[in-house]
């Protein structure tokens, strides 16, 4: 399994809410067309301040939604990245992440998974 991470970040002149209404009822739908051929997963977390008394809950979170793509391996990957490629693919997703994203903030890597299974800690 492959698993590509985006960091992404709203325009400025965008709320919260509108960019995770505009993200969810369009550019999903453009990942959705490109990726349903060979991606298995997409996932959009959209990130907010984190509140508790190990954090002030005011400092902003790096950026506004960190987006997922997983791929069964590295075929699926490829083909995604060369249909991406595409210039008429690249100027359409191009264009529609102008009006969304300020595109000067976004990082992409991919990463590998660690996962620990961590039984419930019971208080009692």
């Amino acid at each position: 399994m492959i698993k590509l991470v985006t960091l992404l970040s709203r325009r400025p002149d965008l709320s919260v809410e509108e960019f995770i209404e505009r993200y969810e009822t369009g550019h999903r739908l453009l990942g959705e067309k490109y990726l349903r051929k060979h991606a298995c997963r997409y996932v959009r977390r959209f990130c907010r301040p984190a509140p508790g008394p190990l954090f002030d809950g005011a400092s902003p979170p790096p950026c506004d939604v960190v987006m997922e793509i997983w791929f069964p391996d590295r075929e699926a990957y490829d083909a995604t990245m060369e249909t991406l490629a595409d210039p008429a693919v690249a100027a359409e997703i191009a264009e529609d992440e102008e009006r969304l994203f300020d595109r000067s903030r976004t990082t992409s890597f991919v990463v590998e998974e660690y996962e620990s299974m961590i039984a419930r800690y019971d208080h009692a």
